[in-house]
């Protein structure tokens, strides 16, 4: 069974930090991307940045580039998202996934977390 554990979210203060971790167990993803999406109350899940299985290749949202830093330790099924200079809007749950390529479409990707939830304070 696919399994995909979240954990560091938190409450932070306006420009803190805080990096999220997602730890796949179950199988073998060699290959595969990884993401993260985020979905705020009321309000539709979105891309936040995905990272080839290399590493080589990375993609952000408009809204956390030069903020946000996606990276991943495949010898651990590991990705992570350094968080920095968040602000009150980035306030959601945070999902990780594991899709075929590097998207920012969601339908690109086979297997979910179940999030994990940052909260930033003004």
């Amino acid at each position: 069974q696919v399994q995909l554990a979240e954990s560091g979210g938190g409450l932070v203060q306006t420009g803190g930090s805080l990096r999220l971790s997602c730890a796949a167990s179950g199988r073998t993803f060699s290959g595969k991307a990884m993401g993260w999406f985020r979905q705020a109350p009321g309000k539709e899940r979105e891309f936040v940045a995905t990272i080839s299985w290399s590493g080589g290749r990375t993609y952000y949202a408009d809204s956390v580039k030069g903020r946000f830093t996606i990276s991943r330790d495949n010898a651990k099924d590991t990705v992570y998202l350094q968080m920095n200079s968040l602000k009150p809007e980035d306030t959601a749950v945070y999902y990780c996934a594991v899709g075929r390529v590097s998207s920012r479409w969601s339908s690109e990707y086979d297997y979910w977390g179940q999030g994990t939830q940052v909260t930033v304070s003004s």
